[in-house]
């Protein structure tokens, strides 16, 4: 997806190996730019887990032993607000006084923890539920390697900076490192008991227990010293954690519908989407995923913003405040930067502070501005706010510069990249990994190359800049954007279609010569309706195949192409968020069964994940009594495949919102599988609030608006 792309196995890009291999099965927390990530113990064991803050790793082990064993597990699960993660486990053998031997089982361990204002709070309760007196013997064993981000991903460094020996108390351990950028990171961790033994490492605890009493021992860890954890301020930092995510929760409309699991789906990506978002100076900003890309992205923000913005449109306020704020002004080939271009992401680490690394503000993405520009068309278009859009019309303009001057480096009218510097990325669109542009005989493209979706984004936005020109009086700027998306038009259809295969080829070569490879990439020119109504129906024909839908949702390559590998990254693996967009294009060409069939598939999938879309999953088809295949390292929670639900759903009602007019449309409206009815609540079409019911009446589904609204609805069936 982004930077430096993870893998199940170790391979080579830009001096870089894959993630390490980890259980996909991880339970994360997040506030703000402080995340953690453990197993279902509550372990942190220093392979891809840990406590991090700004992409430093200030936790790298965390274990909790009972007599030097861990106890056996009995459940773990995070809280359906995000705000808690809770382990349950209870004790193997234990030696009782007097020398015998206790049973397992008798001693119930509880470890519950949150984060708030970067710090890790925790919990952990043992009941002596035997009905003799117990010396329980618990350990806690921690580390701190205050490595960077790039680094737990598998980066190399020649040199690292000053590790102290750590400092120690009565009930305090303190780690502290001071990088190569000169700056000192610390990690505490402190204890509301002393411990009876205290070492660098570990923490040794000697706990009487008589029958049916209880134990609780509070752990804080964080960057700075603050007063000794205790049950009060453990309790007070919980209610305001979960206050703060209970008032993320409430913005946009709500939705609901007769389905139990179906609202529990809807709930916990509403969920994810308040964990994953962080409210910048510029607004609120949804960070990528949890571990790997827990920071501010361009594309993954832009998506995941327009895929809830019919019904919650400040999101995408805020990404484009930030992406403005954030654009290139110069030319840097270390950072793949140019004037007008929008930055791909940021980071804040040591290695991109010293310049091991382009990231710590990178623009190395070909779609992001085209993108950015086209959001903005959108917000505009579902708000009307027309104020905002004169406030950074600038940075359109200089968007809009980027993709004129920049963008096509080889004047055949479309747009395309190659990296500035060996430490970038290699492919600059989504499908990012090094092996996911290729000719059909598997061979890989000289640059530059343009990618076949990048220029449905392009031409998105060239239509967006003609609309908002007009709605700003100018008509001849508004005439020559119409124009050059419409020629835009025609050289993809020129130069892409594939009749033989009746779909689009995934890019065209330095060379000209088009990468003649079916993909999921056409599915986005659906989204922008771009195509031909006869070449769309093709392309429809190819992405509801079994060739690409699974029976969990679409592969991002066929099967039988020379690089299809269901386990990859990019090449035959599921994204949901490719997924929704490809539905919402089925849906804008009037393929409404296509889509009701993919709603099923994606729910269906987060069913078995737990009600949590994860970032992709493995391409296998769908066989009866299995679940679908997790991918290793998939991050989980991710934006834009929470996000995927919302976009879904719209695709299924064909619902969208004229802001400019103060309208809503519904077009040949349908309900998920097993759902007979759905509420919108509170849906904001300028000053106006509207609840919509949609029903399912026979074959058909009617919607009405409920109780009183100002609001025009127009429904065409």
């Amino acid at each position: 997806m982004d930077d430096l792309a993870p893998a199940p196995a170790p391979h080579v890009e830009q001096g870089e190996t894959g993630e390490p291999r980890v259980p996909h099965r991880l339970f994360a927390l997040k506030d703000k730019d402080t995340f953690v990530v453990a197993d279902a113990f509550g372990d942190i064991e220093g392979r891809g887990d840990g406590l991090f803050h700004n992409d430093t790793r200030l936790l790298s082990r965390f274990k909790l032993t009972l007599g030097g064993h861990p106890p056996s597990l009995l459940s773990a699960a995070i809280s359906q607000d995000n705000v808690f993660f809770t382990s349950h486990g209870a004790n193997q053998q234990l030696p009782f006084p007097g020398g015998r031997v206790g049973p397992p089982g008798v001693i119930h361990v509880e470890r519950k923890r949150f984060l708030w204002d970067q710090r890790l709070y925790e919990c952990v309760t043992c009941t002596n539920y035997s009905r003799d007196e117990v010396i329980l013997p618990l350990q806690l064993h921690f580390a701190a390697d205050f490595h960077d981000m790039f680094e737990v991903r598998g980066s190399r460094r020649p040199r690292r900076g000053e590790l102290f020996a750590p400092q120690f108390d009565g009930r305090s351990v303190r780690y502290s490192y001071k990088g190569l950028d000169a700056v000192t990171r610390t990690s505490i961790l402190s204890f509301s008991e002393p411990p009876g033994r205290l070492t660098p490492h570990r923490a040794e605890f000697m706990i009487p227990l008589r029958p049916e009493a209880k134990f609780e021992l509070y752990v804080e860890v964080a960057a700075d010293p603050d007063d000794a954890p205790s049950r009060e301020r453990f309790r007070s930092a919980a209610a305001r954690a979960r206050f703060d995510m209970r008032a993320r929760r409430r913005h946009g409309a709500r939705l609901r519908s007769s389905g139990r699991l179906f609202n529990e789906w809807l709930e916990k990506s509403r969920s994810d989407l308040a964990l994953l978002t962080t409210r910048l100076d510029t607004g609120p900003y949804p960070y990528a995923g949890i571990p790997w890309f827990s920071t501010a992205f361009g594309r993954d923000a832009i998506i995941t913003a327009w895929q809830i913005l019919w019904f919650e449109p400040s999101l995408a306020k805020g990404v484009l405040a930030y992406l403005a704020a954030t654009q290139a002004t110069e030319v840097d080939p270390f950072r793949d930067s140019a004037p007008g271009k929008i930055q791909h992401e940021t980071r804040k680490g040591e290695m991109t502070a010293v310049g091991e690394l382009p990231f710590g503000r990178y623009y190395g993405g070909v779609d992001t501005t085209p993108l950015f520009v086209a959001l903005a068309g959108a917000y505009a278009q579902r708000t009307g706010d027309l104020a905002f859009i004169d406030r950074i019309w600038p940075n359109l303009l200089a968007a809009e510069g980027w993709m004129r001057d920049f963008g096509d480096s080889n004047g055949d009218g479309l747009l395309d990249y190659a990296r500035g510097a060996q430490t970038g990325l290699s492919n600059q669109g989504w499908k990012d990994s090094e092996d996911s542009v290729f000719h059909a005989d598997g061979r890989f493209p000289e640059g530059p190359i343009a990618l076949v979706e990048v220029q449905g984004y392009a031409f998105a936005a060239y239509r967006a800049l003609a609309r908002l020109a007009a709605l700003r009086g100018d008509a001849q700027q508004a005439s020559a954007w119409s124009a050059r998306s419409e020629q835009l038009r025609a050289l993809v259809e020129d130069r892409f279609w594939m009749e033989d295969r009746g779909t689009y080829g995934i890019a065209i070569d330095g060379r000209g010569d088009l990468c003649r490879v079916p993909s999921s990439n056409p599915g986005h020119l659906l989204f922008f309706d771009l195509p031909s109504p006869a070449r769309a129906a093709r392309v429809t024909e190819q992405l509801t195949s079994a060739a690409f839908d699974t029976g969990w949702g679409v592969r991002t390559l066929p099967t039988g192409q020379a690089r299809y590998n269901p386990m990859s990254y990019h090449n035959g693996s599921v994204w949901p968020h490719d997924t929704s967009i490809c539905a919402m294009g089925l849906s804008r060409y009037g393929e409404r069964d296509g889509v009701v069939s993919l709603v099923s598939s994606l729910f269906e999938t987060a069913a078995h994940f737990d009600m949590r879309l994860p970032e992709l999953f493995c391409g296998f088809p769908r066989a009866p009594g299995e679940p679908p295949v997790a991918y290793p390292v998939a991050c989980l929670p991710q934006a834009w495949a929470a996000g995927s639900a919302f976009l879904m759903l719209q695709a299924c009602l064909g619902l969208t919102v004229d802001g400019l007019k103060g309208e809503l449309h519904v077009v040949d409206p349908r309900l998920p599988i097993g759902i007979d009815r759905l509420w919108v609540e509170g849906r904001r079409v300028g000053g106006e609030k509207t609840d919509l019911l949609f029903e399912r009446s026979g074959q058909a589904t009617v919607v009405r608006t409920v109780g009183r609204s100002n609001v025009p609805l127009f429904v065409r069936c």
